[in-house]
This record gives C-alpha cells, structure tokens and sequence, in this order.
C-alpha cells in the first residue's frame, strides 16, 4: 500500500536530471515516446520560453494507483509546482494540498480531483485558476521507480525534522540518516504519528527531494542507466516537449544553486460528511506571489 508516497520524486528526477545533467535529455529521447503518449498536445509555453532561457513553472502530479497503462487511473494525491529560474539561478518547490476545496461544475471538490475527473491538463487549468498562474507543464508519475530512483542515485542523507519509527525504521530529530530506495519510501510515508498530519509528511517528501537533487547535482548521470530510464518511460507522462529538455539541459544548469522549499496551508472543515481544507484568499495570494516571485526573481 504505497499511496501518496513521495510520487513526485520521479517526475522531478526527471526535470532534475535534464536541468542539471547536460547529456540526459539526450539519452532521455528513447523514452519520449511513451512518456507523451497521453497529451499529443506538448507545451507551446514550455518551449517559447525555454528557447529564450526564461523562467518556467511546472506542475508535478503523483496518482495513487499503480502503472499509467491502467484502467482505473486513480487520483493526484501529491501536487507540487515547480518553477525554476536560470537567471536567480534558484529552483522553487511549493507543495499543495491535495484535500483543498474547489469547485468542480459548481460542486464541491477536493483539487485531488481534478485529474480523475478530467486528466492532467484539467488538473493543470485547476491549478492555474486557483492559484491565478499560468503553468507551462506537467510531469505525471505513478508511484513505481521511486525505490529505483533513489538507489539508483547511491541512496539520499537527510535531517530528520521529528523521531518516529515507520515499519522497520526509526529516524531520531536533527540527525543525519543515509536512506536506501526502501528506507526513503518509510521516511516519506508516515502521517498520523506526525503532529502535522499531512503537511510534516510534504516537508519529509521534500527534504527527499532535496536530496535527490543534490545527489544529481555532484554526479548529474548517475540515474542515466537502462533501469532506470525504463522505470522512467513506464511511469511517467509528460507534455514538456524533448526540445523544452534540451533546452533546460544547455541553459538552466544553475537553477540548482539555491533550492527553495514551501507549502500551501489552510485549515481544515467537514462538510456533508467530507474532510477539505479550506485556503484563505490571503494564503492564495502568498502562494500566487511566491510562484510570480520565484519566476521573477533576479
């Protein structure tokens, strides 16, 4: 049972490893064919902007179900834009939660739903109509290969930021722990021993993906093996074109230099029986600001 786990540790490793690995996008071509095989519609924005080497915001789903070839395609239980921008040379990650209440044709819904009721391009104008943002992409990753990922990387070292134990592993607060692919996927799940529910659970996922990125940036082409990339083309889809990865390949390599890490919070409410969370316009407008910010920055 690996549901919202760390889903979005494979996407970004994707982005990572063409941002920050030069030769990666071009080793990646082989597996472009599967992984935009849901959205024949690639990202126009995405290329525009990174032929000119401006900044660009992506959004990074993790469904909760199992291989993107199934017939019950799940839901996006983890949700995370990504903006990175060559010129501050600074990467930004801002999870979102995925219980938010939104509208859906006027019903209430949780922004979860956006894509099992649609697919990721709905998920992505949700996104952007809540946030008011204009989203240049998406990466969508089952929960497969995670464990590949971070093995396939000589495994992660994070600071744990509370003590808990989680299936066979114990993790003590602010210390340093080496996490093989099996102990990453433990140190990311755990919700309910959490005092902050499932908000601790994004900050531990992020502090994974930190990691990862890290790693990638001392040895951008450790992941660049056979199993991994069929992991990749398995379990990811995409509509961020192969000219868009190129581009980010040659171009925004330094965006790795300062890595920013936040999250959307708002306060929960039950209605009908349904648990949402509920997003002040005052919070919208921080994370709005923080995505424009983030873009503009210099």
């Amino acid at each position: 049972m690996l549901k919202r786990i760390l889903l979005w540790v494979l996407g970004i490793a994707l982005a990572v490893i063409v941002v920050f690995g030069g030769v990666a996008a071009y080793k990646i071509h082989e597996t472009t064919s599967k992984i935009h095989s849901m959205d024949s519609l690639l990202s126009k924005s995405s290329d525009s902007k990174t032929n000119a080497g401006k900044s660009v915001a992506y959004l990074l789903l993790g469904t909760d179900t199992g291989e993107l070839g199934r017939t019950y395609k799940g839901r996006t239980d983890t949700m995370m834009v990504m903006v990175v921008n060559p010129d501050s040379k600074t990467t930004t990650m801002i999870s979102l939660q995925r219980d938010t209440r939104i509208q859906i044709d006027g019903t209430d819904a949780k922004l979860n739903a956006a894509y099992a009721l649609g697919n990721a391009s709905q998920a992505v104008d949700t996104v952007n109509q809540l946030l008011n943002i204009k989203l240049d992409g998406y990466l969508l990753v089952n929960m497969k290969g995670v464990e590949q990922l971070v093995d396939a990387v000589g495994g992660v070292s994070v600071k744990s930021p509370l003590t808990f134990s989680y299936e066979d592993y114990s993790f003590i607060k602010n210390q340093e722990t080496k996490l093989d692919g099996k102990a990453a996927l433990a140190f990311s799940r755990m919700r309910y021993d959490d005092p902050r529910g499932d908000y601790g659970r994004q900050v531990r996922q992020q502090l994974v993906i930190e990691a990862v990125m890290n790693k990638l940036k001392t040895n951008p082409t450790s992941a660049l093996n056979s199993t991994f990339l069929n992991s990749v083309s398995d379990n990811v889809r995409s509509n961020i074109s192969l000219t868009s990865l190129r581009n980010l390949a040659s171009k925004y390599r330094g965006a790795a230099s300062t890595i920013n890490r936040d999250q959307m919070n708002g306060t929960g409410s039950m209605i009908n029986g349904v648990s949402y969370q509920e997003m002040s316009s005052d919070e919208i407008q921080r994370v709005h600001n923080e995505i424009a910010n983030a873009m503009d920055a210099n």
